[in-house]
């Protein structure tokens, strides 16, 4: 079975002698790892870039967006992704572990952010021109404070990271202003939905399940993901299954049969049927597409 890298973020050059924190020129980054962004892989950290020149094309978890200046984008562990460019790009880049951000933080966590409070968040947001000289001067602060060799580095990084992010979150909010920040226990109940989800998505596809696993009715479970996604639970439940699907059929060498089985159908041309109505492609027409 093709597996998909799985990078650590110890892989990466430190010279900063920090395990845990990671931060880069994208020009220099890319030169770098340049065996390897291109190809798909996934990260067992948090990572946000800015693009502040070039053109291409980024795709996550098998959704394409476009690379362009003013782009940043924010990717959590275990997503898979890769880039591909049509002229050279130049802008930031910073990826850091959970623990790096939160033990600095009491009462903050990562997915207070509304581009971590759920992978059904877009991992995007586009910052406009007049702004990008300012969101720019803020990653080289970021990135100089990085290579430095001052006291308290580690609190200053933890500062100016949850500086950017606030910054960041209001361009967000402002650009996307369907995906507001909602309270804390909505997001908190989705964060616990989601890891259900990840843990018994192959075996369980109703969401009376998840709702009593979450002690609360399926009509709140639904309240709750309208306000927070606009959608419901069995439409969650089904975009993981469809996207583990899309996973093993382009990373690994499963048969199609095998797919559908490995996600709990026992008949082939149920998933496939549920595929397509998903998709509008059948499963031999998009594992075509990536071959």
């Amino acid at each position: 079975m093709k597996k998909i890298p799985i990078l650590d973020i110890k892989q990466f050059e430190h010279k900063a002698q920090l395990e845990d924190f990671y931060s880069n020129d994208l020009e220099i980054h890319l030169k770098n790892n340049r065996d390897f962004f291109h190809k798909p892989h996934r990260h067992n950290f948090f990572l946000c870039v800015l693009f502040t020149q070039g053109s291409g094309i980024h795709e996550i978890d098998f959704e394409t967006y476009a690379v362009k200046p003013g782009c940043v984008f924010f990717l959590r562990p275990g997503q898979t992704h890769f880039w591909q460019f049509n002229t050279s790009p130049q802008g930031y880049i910073f990826f850091h572990t959970q623990e790096f951000f939160e033990l600095h933080f009491t009462n903050t966590k990562l997915d207070q952010f509304p581009f971590y409070y759920s992978f059904k968040n877009p991992p995007i947001v586009n910052i406009t021109l007049d702004q990008i000289l300012t969101v720019k001067s803020q990653f080289m602060e970021l990135n100089q404070e990085y290579y430095s060799d001052l006291p308290l580095k580690r609190q200053k990084l933890a500062s100016l990271l949850n500086t950017v992010y606030i910054d960041l979150s209001r361009h967000y909010i402002e650009l996307e202003p369907k995906k507001e920040v909602v309270s804390m226990s909505y997001i908190s109940t989705l964060r616990a939905l989601e890891k259900l989800i990840d843990l018994y998505y192959k075996d369980q596809k109703s969401a009376k399940f998840y709702a009593e696993a979450l002690n609360i009715s399926s009509k709140h479970l639904n309240r709750i993901l309208r306000t927070t996604l606009n959608k419901t639970t069995t439409q969650i439940i089904s975009e993981r299954v469809m996207l583990e699907a899309k996973r093993l059929m382009v990373h690994s060498y499963n048969t199609l049969a095998e797919i559908s089985e490995i996600l709990g159908y026992e008949d082939y041309a149920h998933f496939s049927k549920v595929f397509k109505k998903k998709n509008g492609i059948t499963p031999k027409s998009f594992k075509r597409n990536y071959s």
